[in-house]
């Protein structure tokens, strides 16, 4: 028995191992292709710098990049907060309540047929060229998949498990909280992980459009001086910071669901067994 725990723990372990080699493997060798691209002249070394030039940028520019991705996490998050809250909030009410549902469903799927960068000037035009354009457009941008999500879990729950619960005269808040939310909160994280990259994107095109600081600011102005490798440093950091905050939310995920973990390793142990 111990043995077979010590070889379950060891297959874990691989698996781990590997989820961490292949991507960086991936990474290593499309970084590898562009440097031979650029170096090798198929593409002009002033239109697409080398991944050394821009590793040379970032070193560079790291103090001023910090300086505008503060800015921009911060937009980004409080937007994303807000977004959240107002997507849960109408997902809830949209499940409780069919009238609430028909009335609003229509006009949620409307507003995201409208490009978000075709309201970004109209933002900018009514609230200024201070953080609350920049915020309201993040909450805007998360507000949706946030929704769709939650609201897709909580109408995904096994209508006879919410039957036994009445059948032990289980409140509508009781059944909330032991059914409903339990079954829904894989899907709810899955939106907020996306809704989690919306909102750094959301942010720095808001940022585009006018501000003071921020990393859509920050590649506005290289732009104009054609300092492309600049530019793919801002680009490089504002993907590391999207990646850090999904990982953040999946481990907020873990924390509040650690029974999908202890799922992943049973299923796991059934793969290696087969």
């Amino acid at each position: 028995m111990a043995c077979e725990h010590k070889q379950h723990k060891r297959r874990w372990q691989q698996q781990k191992y590997k989820k961490t080699l292949y991507p960086t493997l991936s990474l290593a060798g499309v970084l590898l292709i562009w440097q031979l691209i650029v170096v090798c002249g198929f593409v002009p070394n002033y239109l697409l710098p080398t991944p050394l030039q821009v590793l040379g940028a970032l070193g560079k520019e790291a103090a001023l990049l910090a300086m505008h991705t503060q800015t921009t996490l911060i937009e980004a998050l409080i937007g994303l907060v807000i977004g959240t809250a107002i997507g849960s909030a109408f997902a809830i009410l949209m499940d409780r309540f069919e009238g609430f549902y028909l009335a609003f469903e229509p006009l949620v799927t409307i507003s995201q047929t409208i490009p978000t960068i075709a309201i970004a000037p109209l933002l900018v035009l009514w609230l200024g060229y201070g953080l609350l354009p920049k915020i309201v457009l993040v909450a805007l941008t998360t507000f949706f998949p946030v929704l769709v999500s939650l609201l897709a879990g909580l109408r995904s729950v096994d209508p006879d498990m919410i039957d036994l619960m009445r059948v032990m005269h289980a409140s509508r808040w009781q059944i909330f909280i032991h059914v409903k939310l339990p079954a829904a909160a894989e899907q709810f994280f899955a939106g907020l992980s996306i809704a989690g990259a919306y909102a750094i994107v959301g942010a720095v095109i808001a940022e585009w459009l006018g501000g003071i600081s921020g990393l859509g600011v920050y590649m506005t102005r290289v732009r104009k001086s054609f300092s492309y490798d600049r530019m793919f440093a801002a680009i490089f950091v504002i993907s590391a910071i999207s990646l850090v905050l999904m990982g953040v939310i999946r481990a907020l995920e873990r924390a509040a669901m650690p029974w999908k973990q202890q799922t992943a390793k049973k299923k796991g142990a059934v793969h290696d067994q087969v």
